[in-house]
Parts: C-alpha cells; structure tokens; sequence
C-alpha cells in the first residue's frame, strides 16, 4: 500500500485473538523509517440501545458472535446445534493476576465455544452491525483528519538518526 502511494492505512481488527498483536505490529512500524503511518482500530463497543444480551458469557460463537453471523452470513447459523456443546468457562488454571500462559484459552473452553450461541437475534446482530459500520467510519474520518501523528512519526524517525543531539 505504501509503495502505491498510501500514507496512511487503518487495519480494522475484527477478532479478539489479534488485540495485542495488531497494536505490536503498529508499533513495530517504528523499527525503520517510513513516510506512512499504520493505525489499528479495535471496536471500542455498541453504544446505547444494544438489546440485551442472555449471556453472562459471550465470547467465541457465543451471543454476539451467533447473532453477527446470523447477518452476514445466515447460511451458516444452525441454531438447533449450539446448544449441543458446553460454552461454560470451565476456568482450569488457577494462575495469579499477571501471569500469561498460551494454553489459556483452552484451559477455559475446551470446546474453542465461549457462551451460548442458541441465545442469539437477529435484532442483537443486527443493531451491533449498524455501530460497527457506525465506529469504522468514525475511525476512519478521524484517521483522514489526523495531522499530527505523521507529524510525529516524522519527528521520531528524525530524531533517532542522532539520538543524542539535543532538539
């Protein structure tokens, strides 16, 4: 994109698996100079007015996500099948505050299925599609206006090229 003439480009995360990934790829964008700026954005959530949801927990193929795909992509929704696997955090790891493990996730759910899908609507699907479209373009005007981080991306990559030069 940069090569073509971008300046500036917005990666839209949609999966809560990349939440740290994608902001340490956008900072990672630092280790060489470049006249472009990489920004993430995360959606930051749904606003006023979201139906309620059933589930305490709503993760992977749980409430929300069931009822997102019941939108886009309703063909692959089987109701009748989400109630045949436990969504239930199991919580297996008895670990303190602070320590990160990779099998976490598995500890929790080891059916990979956090919540329950059978509690999704189409209402809660679509009213969390509207805010999302609503959010990205929100980010994306304020990315378009936005002047000061290329300004400061320029100031660092220039000021690293003499890091002890007093400015």
């Amino acid at each position: 994109m940069a090569r073509n003439g971008c300046k500036k480009i917005v990666i839209v995360n949609g999966h809560g698996g990349n939440n740290h990934l994608l902001p340490f790829f956008a900072q990672s964008q630092l280790a060489n100079p470049h006249d472009y700026v990489v920004y993430v954005f995360q959606n930051s959530g749904y606003g006023a007015g979201r139906p309620q949801l059933h589930s305490r927990t709503d993760q992977h193929a749980g409430e929300s996500e069931t009822a997102h795909t019941m939108i886009s992509r309703p063909d692959l929704v089987h109701l009748d099948r989400a109630a045949t696997e436990s969504g239930a955090d199991l919580n297996r790891l008895d670990l303190p505050a602070g320590v990160y493990t990779g099998i976490w996730w598995y500890a929790k759910f080891p059916n990979h299925y956090a919540g329950n899908g059978a509690d999704a609507t189409t209402a809660l699907g679509q009213f969390d599609m509207k805010a999302w479209i609503a959010n990205i373009a929100g980010a994306i005007r304020a990315v378009k206006s936005d002047q000061m981080s290329p300004r400061l991306q320029k100031e660092f990559f220039e000021g690293s090229r003499q890091p002890a030069t007093k400015r």
